[in-house]
């Protein structure tokens, strides 16, 4: 395939002076994992007046998360598991003054670890389980690793993610949906796990009824190209649904905000209805907030130009997945794709999908998150939100690289700003545009007296013909610091 396609249509003609459009497409080479030579630049990254950026820590290996101790000591995860089918045993390590890293603990292939956080003299880690499901792992800082919170229903596209500590003594995290918008297709072949478990789908938190709406594709899990199946929404790939059938919900379910004692206990539900609850995250005023990734234009019933969003976080509420984007219904112009209307799969919905609190760029896999809480930093009560970058072509296409950058959001109004992004007349990472600055943000964290804005970067991942192939060694730990007044 090559690198871009190029389109010309009569109704994009007036909107685009005339002319052709360039639709994003691979932009890398081979679909290999070995290390490469990362060169660090911080002045190729453009941050407002005021501000410096330096690297800390260099040659991580699909770094997820940071977290710190009551010293200020710094806690990366590196992830062990990333899209391209890449296994490693994830860790968890220190971060030394000097720039070197110190093993902590690690687990078995069952990743990915997407973050952590530490409380009360203990790390809670978030295991993505992409081959047993997904955990709450309590590590001590000796290394002794207990599970708080395991068989959770991650064997799909997304994962268990982030955790966060609330002032109430629960433990808050998201788990992603098995799909990209409620049924089972062949693009979960592609990724991976639908030949490793083909019994696997969504599963609901309460109780819904389907509208038995059903998607007829041909069969990757035989040798039959001309063998088909039809698969209904909330069931195995190759069950049909049926009007107005029930399926029942269960704890743990997809899609989902969850709490848990620190000291382990019932799971609880806190709210439903999310594609892939990424980053979590307090802000000043104790009101929690969560990254939610939007629909790809992939799959059985693709959506088409639907953001990430940022949500302040309701107890008890439905966020509208798998048949709203951003509260806005799917069965509606806005997301429709070149192919077909995508209609609701729910016969009756379980609620009014609230406003979000901020609509973040479309495929820009707006990640983790932390609020400014000083005003030796500036812009207190704003978030910071990592933007990872476009998967595109793999995801839909986009029209030029999205994401791969810091953006700092008015969760009052909805405003969002780019606060640390590489120097380029076009966007995109580092490796893309030859320079070194930042190349896929992944989380963003304050030091305790916050001060200090912490960037974890995952490194270099190019997306082949053959799919995404992240470069070990290319992880990078960024600090961003206010320098003088602005």
């Amino acid at each position: 395939m090559k690198n871009a396609l190029r389109l010309c249509s009569w109704g994009l003609l007036t909107l685009l002076a005339f002319g052709c459009y360039k639709i994003k497409g691979h932009y890398g080479g081979p679909k290999i994992f070995d290390p490469l030579t990362r060169a660090l630049q911080p002045q190729d990254v453009a941050l407002p007046a005021g501000y410096s950026i330096t690297p800390v820590a260099a040659n991580l290996t699909y770094p997820t998360g940071i977290t710190f101790d009551e010293q200020g000591t710094a806690y990366v995860t590196e992830s062990g598991y990333a899209y391209g089918e890449v296994w490693l045993p994830p860790k968890l390590l220190r971060l030394n003054p000097d720039g070197t890293t110190t093993q902590i603990a690690a687990g078995d292939k069952n990743g990915p670890w997407t973050g952590a956080t530490y409380h009360n003299g203990f790390f809670y880690v978030s295991e993505g389980g992409q081959l047993e499901g997904g955990r709450i792992l309590k590590i001590s800082r000796t290394g002794e690793i207990t599970r708080l919170v395991e068989n959770l229903p991650s064997l799909g596209d997304h994962h268990t993610d982030a955790p966060v500590v609330g002032q109430d003594g629960y433990l808050y995290f998201g788990q992603g949906t098995a799909t990209n918008s409620g049924v089972v297709g062949t693009d979960n072949y592609h990724y991976g796990w639908l030949k490793r478990n083909p019994a696997f789908h969504d599963i609901p938190c309460k109780d819904i009824t389907l509208t038995g709406q059903n998607f007829t594709t041909y069969n990757p899990l035989t040798e039959d190209d001309k063998d088909e199946v039809t698969t209904g929404a909330y069931l195995p790939f190759g069950t049909a649904s049926t009007p107005n059938q029930t399926i029942k919900g269960a704890i743990p379910c997809s899609g989902a905000i969850f709490r848990v004692p620190v000291q382990g206990g019932p799971l609880e539900l806190v709210a439903w209805g999310l594609r892939n609850p990424f980053g979590l995250a307090f802000s000043p005023s104790h009101q929690l907030y969560v990254t939610d990734n939007g629909y790809d234009t992939r799959g059985s019933r693709p959506g088409y130009g639907t953001g990430d969003v940022l949500w302040a976080v309701q107890p008890g509420h439905w966020y509208g997945w798998p048949d709203f984007a951003a509260g806005q219904p799917m069965a509606s112009d806005d997301y429709k794709t070149p192919h077909d209307d995508p209609k609701f799969l729910l016969a009756r919905h379980p609620g009014t999908p609230p406003k979000p609190a901020a609509i973040l760029g479309v495929h820009s896999s707006s990640n983790g998150l932390d609020f400014s809480r000083s005003a030796s930093f500036g812009h207190v009560g704003e978030a910071f939100i990592a933007q990872f970058g476009d998967m595109t072509p793999e995801v839909g296409h986009a029209y030029g690289p999205v994401g791969f950058k810091v953006v700092r959001v008015n969760p009052m109004n909805g405003v969002v700003e780019d606060f640390a992004v590489n120097k380029s007349k076009t966007n995109g990472p580092a490796s893309m545009m030859k320079n070194g600055g930042l190349e896929r943000p992944i989380a963003v964290k304050f030091n305790p007296a916050g001060t200090e804005l912490y960037v974890v970067d995952f490194g270099i991942m190019p997306m082949t013909e053959q799919g995404p192939a992240p470069k070990q060694q290319t992880g990078v730990v960024w600090k961003i610091t206010k320098t003088a007044a602005k």
